[in-house]
């Protein structure tokens, strides 16, 4: 028992060090190693202890959630998305307290989570509900490595926070998943409200700690106070906890923030403003929905809620059947939204959306908008009902997991149209003029079914089609002609494998040299690339062993000459070199950083560990900069990556 609760003890310290100050101390070796122990003698004794980290890996799967009626109401907060707004907010608190400061923090987009400790240990967790009543997810918090089991007050404590999942977690889960998750509210949510806990621990959640709801026999006088109190128990908080004394401080954090947003590693939507003097927020009290000394402002609006009026089914390059939403047109992040996936049937069925129902909708800059949930249904609501038969060619549908997928692949209209659209397009073949109606017109009108047709297509040929007169007809032909010479990247990201994207064409190119290489490549081969994964590389490995592919291809080398793939890199400082990208930077932003770095050879890597060679420091830099620091990987700021070049 003794070499128990030591093994219990270094483990906690370990995984606290890693997962909320991200500064490991071991390396994962040495870690597995006392894990293992512990396991071995919680076998030998039948002993588990109550924070033992044996127990974040997830138990059997539940029959359903229980109800969990919260101790304390839990609110909401209101709102503003003006500097009126939130001026007329400030300037209310300063008549009544004119000494006021406030706290700044982050609005955490994810699930909201209450904790429970006593005696020093972790005793539930729930959901957030309707604020009075939510469901017990004790077991998928476990599972969370930065809910910690254990703590240093031993008084009872009910904590509030959000449960996410961060971006690069979200990522490096997607890499392996059968069916990719589609942004990290839904993710997270998905993952908490799991009856299988093993499923939650698989998308390595974080808990961000925000308010404490109730601290046996303690008392705060600011909310800078419980941020510490929070920091020194071991909960994580995030990097982001600014005071300030007035609404132009503030307003200069909100400003610097948004600029921020898009670099950072977590969603959030925008900034909570509470009154950093607890004793006095009493003073202010509570409406029936939110407490008056606290508000969230509100960042440009990515999700509104508007009427689900039908769903076409939609056929892809790879013969996946999608849904997509025809919506009440509401102007959303600067655009006008008519359309909105539903990703598959699984999807419909787990928001419980239907035709003529109210429903959100999200975008995020240049995303495509997406149906998140139902908000509400009406008297006119009707249940969604998948298509037997391809929309396109007819022949009855597959299922593969949540999806439908038509097997028609050389014989379906939309399918062919799909990959000769892509084959075509700026980034693959990149022929000018060709556009998804030019391709329709062509399978329709001029029997073109395979790449190769393209280039046996004749001027007479193209006036044929709607809208093509002399002049057209010929930049085509001319276009059709100039692609007729590329390179190894572009022809490969033409194929129109599945996943196969630019930087995994990119990727490909310079692992194999060329096309010949790929061809004869091993799956071993293809999944050692770095951010290649199991799914992808069998994709790629299959196409090249599938003799319609191979002879598809050979048909195409009689027209299409490719260079062989050469990097042209002069030897430099970041040749070959892991680099990882963090904070924010003034002359370029993040993809412009990578497409720079990568023309000099490197290679730019997400997270941070003992093979990354360098991370360049913008403004704001967070975990990964601690990271870095901790495990002795050199770091240059913006100004000297600068020089360096």
């Amino acid at each position: 028992m003794d070499r128990m609760h030591e093994l219990v003890e270094e483990l906690d310290k370990h995984i606290y060090n890693y997962y909320v100050l991200d500064k490991p101390t071991i390396s994962d070796a040495e870690y597995d190693k006392l894990y293992d122990e512990l396991v071995k003698l919680e076998k030998e004794s039948g002993i588990i202890l109550p924070n033992s980290p044996t127990q974040r890996v997830g138990g059997e799967v539940l029959e359903g959630f229980k109800k969990h009626k919260h101790e304390i109401q839990l609110f909401s907060l209101d709102k503003c998305q003006s500097a009126v707004e939130l001026e007329k907010w400030v300037d209310d608190i300063k008549k009544v307290l004119p000494s006021a400061t406030f706290a700044v923090e982050y609005k955490f987009d994810g699930l909201t989570l209450v904790c429970k400790y006593n005696n020093g240990y972790f005793v539930e967790a729930s959901t957030r509900g309707n604020g009075v009543v939510g469901e017990d997810v004790s077991e998928q918090a476990k599972t969370i490595r930065s809910v910690p089991l254990k703590i240093p007050f031993k008084g009872e404590l009910l904590l509030q926070g959000e449960g996410m999942i961060t971006l690069s977690n979200l990522a490096e889960y997607n890499k392996k998943a059968t069916e990719p998750l589609k942004n990290a509210r839904n993710a997270v949510a998905g993952a908490i409200r799991n009856l299988d806990p093993k499923e939650t621990a698989k998308r390595k959640l974080d808990w961000f700690t925000y308010q404490i709801l109730k601290c046996e026999n303690k008392t705060f006088k600011t909310q800078e106070e419980m941020h510490e109190f929070l920091h020194n128990n071991g909960f994580k908080t995030g990097d982001y906890f600014k005071i300030c004394s007035s609404f132009k401080e503030i307003w200069t954090e909100i400003e610097h923030i948004g600029k921020i947003k898009k670099s950072l590693d977590i969603l959030m939507d925008g900034v909570v403003i509470k009154l950093n003097q607890v004793e006095h927020r009493d003073e202010f009290g509570y409406t029936a929905k939110f407490p008056k000394w606290a508000i969230a402002y509100k960042f440009e609006a990515e999700e509104l809620s508007t009427t689900l009026k039908d769903v076409v089914w939609q056929v892809g390059r790879t013969g996946k059947i999608t849904p997509i939403a025809v919506i009440e047109p509401v102007e959303l992040a600067g655009a006008c939204i008519k359309r909105a996936t539903l990703n598959n049937m699984g999807d419909i069925e787990r928001k419980k959306v239907k035709v003529g129902s109210r429903v959100f909708v999200r975008r995020s800059n240049e995303v495509i908008p997406e149906i998140l949930g139902l908000a509400e249904d009406t008297v006119d609501s009707k249940e969604i009902v998948p298509p037997e038969t391809c929309p396109s060619c007819g022949t009855k549908l597959v299922e593969n997991g949540a999806n439908l997928f038509c097997p028609n692949k050389y014989a379906c209209p939309e399918q062919i149209i799909d990959r000769i659209t892509n084959f075509a397009s700026r980034d693959a073949m990149e022929i000018d003029g060709f556009s998804i109606m030019t391709a329709g017109e062509m399978y329709h009108k001029l029997n073109v079914r395979n790449f190769d047709d393209i280039y046996k297509l004749t001027k007479q040929e193209i006036l044929k089609l709607d809208n093509f007169k002399e002049k057209k007809a010929q930049n085509l032909i001319d276009a059709i002609n100039k692609s007729k010479k590329t390179t190894l990247p572009k022809f490969i990201f033409a194929l129109g494998i599945d996943g196969v994207g630019q930087k995994t064409a990119k990727d490909l190119a310079k692992k194999f040299g060329t096309l010949e290489n790929l061809k004869n490549a091993s799956f071993e081969d293809i999944f050692e690339i770095y951010n290649i994964g199991e799914i992808i590389a069998k994709n790629i490995y299959n196409y090249f062993k599938d003799e319609r592919n191979i002879k598809e291809i050979d048909e195409l080398l009689k027209y299409i000459e490719i260079d062989k793939y050469r990097e042209d890199i002069k030897e430099n400082n970041f040749t070959n070199k892991k680099v990882v990208i963090t904070g924010t930077f003034e002359k370029f932003n993040r993809i412009e950083m990578t497409s720079l770095l990568e023309s000099f050879g490197a290679q730019v890597v997400d997270s941070v560990s003992k093979k990354t060679d360098l991370v360049i420091v913008g403004e704001n830099a967070g975990s990964k900069l601690v990271k870095a620091n901790a495990l002795g990987v050199k770091t240059i700021t913006e100004k000297e990556f600068y020089e360096m070049i």
